[in-house]
């Protein structure tokens, strides 16, 4: 029987298996990237400007092992995410700051929630507070003990509203380059003006005052297209088979295929999974 992280009836599990929150992705992005920290990290030590997807769709597999993969994936992807973090460290910024960690993680959780509350449907208080109770656990691997978060959603909630309101986040001129490789990225063949409906979908889930920072365009189009994504989305999403309302990895995971646990395995899975949790959450995130 295979330990994992989440069973499949938890709240990370049923969310971040969707493949429409691949959309909030560019959300997560420039909330990441507006504070100066991670944008230097970035800049400095990534080729990201030049291999925007290749990078994303790595950080991607490493997420996603982190939330369906049994515990030893998991605890792999967390060394390998962990290993790269120690290497980033520049002048007045280091991957491994509690408050950049904290915030790179809350801009996932934060992203994860808005994109499937807009294009899957709304959360209840309980269960964004579950979500964002199991999101610790991720944290944890990475670095980022319990303490460091705001106790409950709510808490988070408010932290989320202070950053924004603060100082500390800064949309500059390395912000805006590195905005341009994520809205825009440097794809052979592809128009820049293919990327308008991606652009418009990020700019209506990003906050306002990102928005702006960014100089996003926000006029009659945009809005009209984000619209009709939020109007559409949901109905397509609720008709689709449940095969194709999951991530690879999470399909593998509940047909039991490498990778995966068996469909059978379920509750016991969902049980062992807690144990699991407290196992985990006090080791050392570099083991």
């Amino acid at each position: 029987m295979r330990d994992s992280l989440f069973g499949p009836d938890s709240i990370t599990w049923r969310v971040n298996q969707e493949p429409v929150l691949l959309l909030g992705g560019g959300r997560a992005l420039l909330m990441q990237l507006a504070h100066p920290g991670v944008a230097a990290g970035v800049a400095e030590h990534s080729d990201f400007r030049q291999r925007p997807l290749q990078r994303l769709v790595r950080t991607l597999e490493l997420t996603l092992a982190l939330t369906f993969g049994d515990r030893a994936e998991a605890l792999a992807a967390a060394r390998q995410i962990n290993v790269v973090h120690r290497q980033v460290r520049g002048d007045g910024y280091s991957a491994l700051d509690p408050r950049l960690l904290l915030w790179v993680q809350a801009t996932l959780i934060d992203s994860a929630l808005a994109t499937y509350g807009a294009f899957v449907r709304p959360l209840p208080e309980r269960e964004l507070d579950a979500y964002y109770q199991e999101a610790k656990l991720m944290g944890g691997l990475l670095g980022l003990g319990r303490a460091s978060y705001p106790p409950a959603y709510a808490d988070f909630e408010a932290y989320v509203v202070r950053m924004l309101a603060g100082d500390e986040l800064v949309v500059d001129a390395r912000a805006l380059q590195l905005a341009d490789s994520v809205l825009r990225p440097p794809l052979r063949g592809v128009p820049r003006a293919a990327y308008g409906p991606l652009a418009a979908v990020t700019a209506g889930l990003l906050p306002q005052q990102l928005r702006q920072a960014y100089g996003l365009r926000w006029g009659t189009l945009e809005r009209a297209m984000f619209g009709a994504a939020r109007r559409g989305l949901p109905a397509l999403v609720a008709a689709l088979p449940q095969r194709l309302r999951q991530v690879p990895p999470a399909r593998r995971a509940s047909l039991g295929r490498p990778g995966g646990p068996a469909a059978g395995e379920r509750a016991a899975r969902a049980s062992r999974s807690r144990t699991l949790w407290d196992r985990v959450d006090r080791r050392d995130p570099g083991d």
